[in-house]
């Protein structure tokens, strides 16, 4: 059954990637609103389903918790290179913070709330653990599918109740996008509403480089993340203790090697994104996908909290209005999106939203790990 396994994996990945790749417009109008990334996640479901291969035993899986999620996170944290954050100055950064801030507290916020407004939550949340749905949001948002596949691990997400929430969020966020295009093009508005005055320069220095680098780069790059990897499982066992071991050696790869190729580490960190989901897949059953209506209303009003929450810091900040829905797009559309969106107002900005949702992708798990904690305290 390995050898199955292994061959859907494999399928999976290159169809994915494939599609990644088309310029097709109905291809590429499909992809707006189901992302690549999720048909890693169905087309493997879908197979087994069809063909009834039970895969959810097969050693893929503990290849996968035990080296291909570290090597994920090592990749995925030295991407971040501190000293280009300088270009976008304080002030943005701290916006961003405070939305992510919010995304990780709000739930337990609102979890808490509702076992005051409604006795049964309490049943739900803990005793059904339906809260161990929310916290691959707090990573799915903030960090993307890296964090929210590693906190899933975590809290042990049951698999029917992260496809679900998979689905949740995923037109969530879609929806999420469409209406940052609307509120950023509507900054100027909000900034004459709130008497702000801050201004956009004209032109953005030394804008950050993601082209790949010369072969010795390359070299250097994979070597590293090869070597560190294989020596933290070599001498680590706690599948907690890699991940943040990973996460702070990932941060001084990309910082202190001069020659580290960031735009290779992104590149490698999508495709071992794509190849987990693909493997998660492999345990999927379709039966019992539906969310209660307590957890989508919270959700919902997690995510509109969010935003209000940051409206109030910028205007507290003084700073333009057009970074909330940037460092929105930041924390919850990531790499892609986030520069999208900034596009539609000032395309001098867009590697500004770059640097944070890479930042974005490298904070993920800790602010996971954050509403675990506080989860934990009930």
């Amino acid at each position: 059954m390995s050898i199955i396994a292994t061959l859907i994996v494999t399928i999976t990945v290159l169809a994915v990637i494939w599609l990644n790749q088309q310029k097709t417009f109905w291809i590429k109008k499909l992809l707006d609103w189901f992302p690549a990334i999720l048909f890693a996640y169905v087309i493997p479901a879908v197979i087994t389903h069809l063909t009834h291969f039970n895969l959810s035993q097969v050693y893929l899986h503990e290849i996968s918790k035990e080296w291909i999620i570290p090597f994920a996170i090592l990749t995925v944290m030295s991407a971040l290179s501190i000293p280009q954050l300088k270009i976008i100055g304080a002030k943005p950064i701290i916006l961003f913070v405070a939305g992510s801030l919010a995304i990780a507290v709000l739930p337990v916020l609102l979890v808490s709330a509702s076992m005051i407004t409604f006795p049964d939550s309490k049943d739900l949340f803990f005793q059904q653990e339906y809260w161990k749905g929310l916290v691959p949001i707090v990573g799915g948002w903030i960090g993307g599918s890296t964090s929210q596949l590693v906190l899933k691990e975590l809290v042990e997400t049951p698999e029917s109740l992260f496809l679900a929430v998979l689905v949740l969020d995923n037109i969530l966020v879609n929806i999420w996008t469409i209406l940052m295009f609307q509120f950023i093009q509507r900054s100027d508005q909000l900034n004459k509403f709130f008497h702000i005055d801050d201004q956009i320069p004209d032109f953005v220095p030394n804008e950050p480089n993601f082209s790949s680098r010369a072969r010795s780069s390359t070299l250097i790059t994979l070597a590293s993340i090869i070597f560190v990897t294989v020596l933290i499982n070599w001498f680590i066992e706690s599948f907690l203790w890699k991940i943040i071991i990973l996460s702070i050696m990932g941060l001084g790869l990309g910082n202190f090697i001069a020659k580290w190729n960031h735009a290779l580490v992104l590149k490698i960190g999508g495709v071992l994104i794509i190849l987990i989901m693909a493997i998660l897949g492999l345990k999927l059953n379709f039966n019992g996908l539906s969310l209660p209506t307590s957890f989508v209303v919270i959700v919902l009003i997690w995510l509109i909290l969010h935003y209000l929450i940051m409206i109030v810091v910028a205007r507290l900040l003084k700073v333009h209005m057009a970074w909330v829905p940037i460092a929105s797009m930041a924390n919850l559309g990531g790499i892609s999106t986030a520069p999208a969106v900034t596009s539609a107002y000032n395309d001098e900005w867009m590697p500004h939203a770059i640097l944070l949702a890479i930042l974005s992708m490298v904070s993920g798990t800790a602010w996971g790990m954050f509403t675990i904690y506080l989860f934990s305290l009930f």
